[in-house]
């Protein structure tokens, strides 16, 4: 088996904040995360798929096409967007690193899939210091 990764660029803005929770307890919990007017990053977004080498192409999969998949998919929706209001898929979710990777998958597995390959891991770098990993399980 064989693992290649494709690395996208995306800016996007949000909040932490939890509609249960009292306005001093989202405070307490994300703190500057949770302000009222949301804050952005300029998140990376690595994708990881695993599969053959398809001896007709010599490749696992056209990292041309799978750079199209995560725009379609991924990028074209979250670029310059507000998280918690402008993506349909992330609606009513809390959008932490954690929260997205797992929104992420589910927008990516079904589609990689179409290319005899699986998805295998999804990393999110949030800040320099900040990141998540996501295996799809």
């Amino acid at each position: 088996m064989l693992y290649i990764t494709r690395r996208e660029r995306f800016s996007a803005a949000h909040k932490l904040w939890n509609p249960t929770l009292s306005e001093e307890q989202n405070a307490n919990e994300y703190g500057k995360c949770a302000n009222e007017y949301f804050h952005g990053h300029n998140y990376q977004l690595f994708v990881t798929v695993k599969g053959k080498i398809d001896p007709d192409i010599g490749y696992v999969m056209d990292m041309k096409k799978l750079s199209q998949i995560i725009k379609v998919q991924i990028i074209d929706l979250v670029d310059h967007k507000n998280l918690n209001i402008d993506v349909a898929f992330l609606e009513g979710i809390n959008p932490s690193t954690e929260n997205i990777l797992v929104s992420f998958w589910a927008c990516l597995a079904p589609e990689i899939k179409k290319y005899n390959c699986e998805l295998h891991k999804l990393k999110l770098i949030e800040t320099e210091n900040n990141y998540g990993v996501y295996y799809g399980e």
